[in-house]
């Protein structure tokens, strides 16, 4: 599928633990990780790979749809979860926003926690603390804008766009993009 869309993509392959010293010396635009590849724990490749090359993002791409699973590789810092079950235009989507510096959900995941967040009794929001401005630059930031375009689109400052992340960081009591997409989806955030 990749050199159907990029073809002058370079391709490396490794299969399981064979990702040896030849291939920490090169460097990559994007890895892509089976979760479920034989002979290396997806949690503990992904550990590996991260690891090895912290400043690429890391795309998995499984055949498990499980939530709990989608939750894990993005807390352990994947810039993605793609099922292999995704349609091309879909992971197309997925790779141009994990390329673009953003992160994707599947949608089920996104719904799940939405579902989740629209639970009775629930505790005010943290997003209710933010205010209209805080609250579009993170919408903007969640899909992946860079603060410099965010900070154009809106006609105030790179500053002011990295203050008003710092507040709804703050808020959501997240550290970085990839946690603040998940705690807003919890909370039934619409991006």
């Amino acid at each position: 599928m990749l050199r159907e869309v990029f073809p002058t993509v370079d391709v490396s392959e490794a299969d399981g633990c064979a990702a040896g010293a030849d291939m920490h010396e090169l460097s990559f635009d994007l890895i892509f990780l089976d979760w479920n590849m034989p002979g290396i724990q997806g949690e503990l490749a992904l550990d590996a790979i991260k690891l090895a090359f912290p400043p690429c993002p890391v795309v998995v791409m499984s055949g498990e749809e499980d939530a709990s699973v989608i939750r894990s590789a993005i807390a352990r810092g994947a810039a993605g979860y793609v099922p292999k079950a995704a349609k091309p235009e879909v992971m197309l989507g997925a790779l141009q926003l994990i390329l673009a510096g953003g992160v994707y959900l599947p949608p089920q995941v996104l719904g799940a926690a939405q579902g989740a967040a629209d639970a009775p009794a629930r505790p005010p929001s943290p997003l209710s603390e933010l205010t209209d401005r805080q609250l579009e630059v993170l919408r903007r930031a969640l899909k992946g804008t860079p603060n410099k375009l965010i900070a154009r689109e809106l006609a105030i400052s790179e500053g002011t766009v990295k203050s008003h992340l710092s507040s709804a960081f703050r808020a959501l009591d997240v550290r970085n993009r990839t946690e603040a997409l998940y705690s807003a989806a919890k909370l039934g955030l619409r991006l």
